[in-house]
């Protein structure tokens, strides 16, 4: 035999052996218990093609949709991810049987109903739910306040009804929340400005929340505010300061109503959007100082020159316009 034939040969069984270590292993990755209550979750959603992966004769860490953790959790399953596909049903109660989940997302399959399972509860691990583009009713649960690793939250584009519960804010790690549309009601707890962690994104748009907003809001620096779209009322100036270092912040479409003259902005400020309110006074010279890219005030009760210089002449007449009586550039009335 020659030199060439040993090497292929060796090569060969190098090669097998590695394929049998490979079949060995794989097959003990997975763990029996989280490939049970998975198979049960895909027979829940009526067995879709969208899940064909999910085979019981492989291991369910190399599965579509799905994240397992390395040897320090013995490769128990992570992350539950399952996005745009062909799906009816409800969420699967049997979801609450991953223990060691840290991440859970249904988003954009509209064809998914029915309430927020409580058996999400029992996900101690959990660190981001997202419940997104769904058509889920009920309440926002008030069970969510037992999930104290949660950091993430969005249970935006569904249909959930009802007021916001104010034991969220007992969640110590929770600094991302968006409930935008929805058809929610009532107002924004009080508790919502003393959130133990830094809560950096508050979206609530395109609901029908009302009512003023809580002062203690003054207190948290934002990196994202967006209460458009609702029927909130009185006083928002509390959320803006020298000191805050948000960047931005969509109060448009509501019925405010305080004294922009009096609106220090912070430097980091980007975006502003405080359209179709009742929002009095004048704008601040001082806004010339800030590179805002984004600026609408228009459709309020603004007065007043627009102050000159900065980026306030970037912006067209739409930024200003359907004001008591803004004048001067960009707005083809110029002042007296």
């Amino acid at each position: 035999m020659d030199h060439k034939t040993n090497t292929t040969l060796l090569f060969s069984l190098l090669f097998f052996i590695t394929y049998l270590i490979t079949i060995e292993t794989s097959k003990d990755l997975c763990n029996q218990n989280d490939k049970n209550t998975l198979l049960k979750i895909k027979k829940s959603l009526n067995n879709p093609y969208h899940l064909a992966s999910w085979h019981p004769e492989t291991d369910c860490c190399s599965w579509y949709c799905l994240e397992c953790g390395d040897a320090t959790v013995n490769h128990r399953v992570i992350s539950l991810t399952i996005f745009a596909g062909q799906i009816s049903g409800q969420i699967p109660p049997e979801v609450g049987d991953l223990p060691y989940l840290q991440s859970l997302m249904f988003h954009r399959i509209t064809n998914i109903t029915g309430q927020i399972p409580s058996t999400i509860t029992k996900l101690k691990y959990l660190r981001s739910l997202r419940l997104s583009w769904l058509n889920l009713t009920g309440p926002v649960p008030e069970f969510l306040s037992q999930l104290m690793n949660l950091e993430y939250l969005s249970l935006s584009f569904n249909q959930l009804s009802g007021s916001i519960p104010s034991s969220l804010a007992l969640l110590p790690k929770l600094s991302y929340v968006d409930l935008s549309r929805n058809k929610l009601t009532g107002t924004i707890p009080e508790s919502f400005g003393s959130f133990p962690a830094e809560l950096a994104y508050l979206i609530l748009s395109h609901n029908q929340l009302s009512g003023s907003i809580p002062k203690s809001l003054g207190n948290l620096d934002f990196n994202r505010i967006d209460f458009s779209r609702n029927k909130f009322t009185g006083d928002a100036s509390m959320l803006f300061g020298a000191n805050k270092t948000t960047f931005s912040i969509d109060l448009s479409r509501n019925i405010f109503q305080f004294d922009l003259s009096r609106v220090v902005l912070h430097e980091s400020l980007g975006v502003l959007d405080l359209n179709h309110n009742g929002i009095t006074g004048s704008i601040p010279v001082q806004w010339t100082e800030y590179s805002l890219q984004i600026l609408n005030v228009s459709y309020n009760r603004l007065c007043g020159p627009i102050p000159t210089g900065g980026s306030l002449q970037r912006f067209d007449s739409y930024t200003y316009f359907h004001n008591k009586c803004l004048c001067g550039a960009p707005l083809d009335s110029s002042c007296k």
